[in-house]
């Protein structure tokens, strides 16, 4: 009988400290992460996977408020920042105020930020995520020099880049990136249905990240595949806002003269507030253009994409990405490839300008229609 109650005491005692210690599991309060934001420089399409990753953040309930203001008036993401380190809200992802590093397009600058914030991680310990944009961020943050995760977001082919191993694998344990392999090839087959062109022009700088910024692999495998001519018009497109606009037009103007289409590619260049004065020469050589970057820029004036190139998918598969990691996932074990519906967007504006009228088929395949050339905020 003793030999019972003893027994019974000692379960009783094992059960109460299970649920004491269960208590105290479900009380404490889950780590709120730090995050800091790294990119080359100022681009649209930083703007608008920020604004798109941040919408996902609020709808898995990470933070608060995510419709964060996207300016009109310039590439610039930093007030951008600003707002989510003031207005995100929540008690899981903190935005840095003092965590923004843009090297502005400056080779000096870029390498002070990744020295300044390496020294952060080492000696202040207060940062817990990275959201890394573009070539440059991705290549400096995604290195064995540290252990905090990273999110190399808005790359065009960040294997090419050199961010990440593979596609199945970032290799390293605290690198994840995002990946569409087929998404450039996929938009040359399609352009190529439509105009049966012979030769294709394609801007960019004739650098490793800027043929990495633009997938140039899979451009000269899909002209491969084809059968047709790449007329390349490189240039200096990582570089101050003014500069970058002015030599992707002056490559605009030649390729409209040597080309028979044209793929816009995914460049700072690209100033949506200028868009009306960029698409000019394409206007008046009457030519064929065709978006990399996605249908945002086809809203403005490039004649078309396809609709499948949508900011709103990148931004949620991002921000899934964010929470698979802050449940307790390797960044190196989450998947990277994601895949967004296919569509076609088509700018009939610019169809009427350069006189090209879409065949009844084309029209019947299109998901998007857009009536104007503008600029961004107009």
């Amino acid at each position: 009988m003793k030999r019972f109650r003893l027994s019974l005491i000692l379960i009783l005692a094992l059960v109460t400290g299970c649920c004491a210690a269960a208590s105290a599991a479900q009380a404490a309060p889950l780590k709120k992460w730090r995050a800091v934001y790294v990119e080359g420089g100022g681009y649209t399409d930083y703007q608008q996977i920020l604004a798109a990753t941040a919408q996902g953040l609020a709808k898995l309930g990470l933070i608060e408020h995510g419709d964060v203001p996207i300016p009109t008036d310039a590439d610039d993401t930093r007030p951008m920042w600003d707002w989510l380190a003031e207005h995100a809200g929540g008690e899981r992802i903190e935005f840095l105020k003092d965590g923004y590093y843009s090297a502005g397009w400056d080779e000096k600058r870029r390498a002070e930020n990744k020295k300044a914030l390496l020294r952060r991680i080492r000696e202040r310990g207060d940062v817990d995520m990275i959201f890394a944009y573009g070539t440059w961020a991705g290549l400096d943050m995604a290195t064995d020099e540290h252990s905090v995760p990273v999110f190399s977001m808005s790359v065009t082919d960040a294997v090419q880049a050199g961010i990440v191993k593979s596609v199945e694998d970032s290799g390293l344990d605290h690198v994840h990136a995002q990946l569409e392999p087929a998404r450039y090839k996929r938009q040359i087959t399609v352009f190529h249905d439509i105009f049966k062109f012979k030769k294709l022009g394609v801007p960019y700088e004739d650098t490793p990240e800027g043929r990495s910024d633009v997938a140039l692999a899979s451009i000269e495998e899909a002209a491969q595949e084809l059968g047709i001519e790449l007329v390349r018009c490189t240039t200096t497109l990582n570089v101050q806002a003014d500069q970058s606009f002015a030599n992707l037009r002056q490559c605009l103007a030649t390729l409209a003269r040597t080309s028979d289409a044209i793929y816009i590619t995914t460049n700072s260049g690209v100033q949506w507030n200028r868009m009306k004065e960029l698409l000019q020469p394409i206007i008046e050589a009457g030519v064929p253009s065709f978006s990399q970057s996605g249908i945002e820029e086809t809203k403005l004036g490039v004649l078309m994409s396809l609709a499948q190139s949508s900011f709103g998918s990148e931004g949620t598969f991002g921000a899934e990405s964010v929470a698979k990691v802050m449940a307790g996932a390797r960044p190196r074990d989450v998947g990277q490839v994601f895949e967004s519906p296919l569509g076609l967007a088509i700018n009939l504006k610019m169809a009427m300008l350069i006189g090209w009228n879409p065949p009844f088929e084309i029209l019947a395949a299109v998901d998007a229609i857009y009536q104007d050339i503008k600029n961004a905020g107009e």
